[in-house]
């Protein structure tokens, strides 16, 4: 870690975090028979499970529909890429028609993402509700009209700043961190 990268979530604050996400659901959604939890590929699974199996430990009742849902050919800048975007797996084994359906990324920041896992969701029916939930959202530039409903944290930062979410799952470790690439 370099001196100017700063941890924005540790690992407890990370925990604590998903709690809180989690019982905001709760308030919004006493009963989540008519909800369905999506998390958008890559990264936005792991805070998808995690809020489902958080939501369960809180209320064994509580039996929330997981799916992933991966973006990569609704992309806006698919074509352009350089090097061809290699999809990841969708995992919808239950249609979204009439749902209440909670969004799930890790962080938003130009907002062009989410309008791909909109563009995506749609292939699996019409949901009555799309709620979005973030851990990290990146405020200042976005490109598209899209807000958060549920928000981890809400970070400040410039364009040449990025933020760097792990996960235990793959990494080792839960933390935000905020830092500049050292090319610009």
């Amino acid at each position: 870690m370099k001196h100017s990268d700063r941890i924005i979530l540790d690992s407890k604050q990370f925990d604590l975090t998903i709690k809180r996400l989690s019982h905001q659901l709760i308030e919004n959604y006493n009963d989540f028979s008519n909800t369905i939890i999506i998390g958008l590929q890559p990264r936005g699974t792991f805070l998808a499970k995690r809020i489902q199996e958080e939501l369960h430990s809180i209320n064994k009742d509580y039996s929330i529909q997981l799916g992933a849902l991966d973006v990569t050919f609704y992309r806006d800048d698919y074509r352009r890429q350089g090097d061809p975007l290699v999809p990841n797996e969708t995992e919808m084994n239950f249609e979204i028609e009439n749902k209440n359906v909670i969004l799930v990324d890790d962080v938003l920041f130009t907002g062009r993402t989410i309008r791909s896992g909109l563009d995506a969701m749609l292939s699996f029916g019409r949901p009555s509700k799309v709620e979005l939930m973030v851990l990290i959202n990146r405020r200042y530039e976005r490109h598209l009209p899209i807000q958060a409903d549920y928000i981890g944290k809400n970070v400040h930062s410039v364009v040449s700043e990025r933020v760097k979410v792990t996960w235990k799952e793959t990494d080792g470790n839960d933390e935000v961190t905020l830092y500049t690439p050292d090319n610009e």
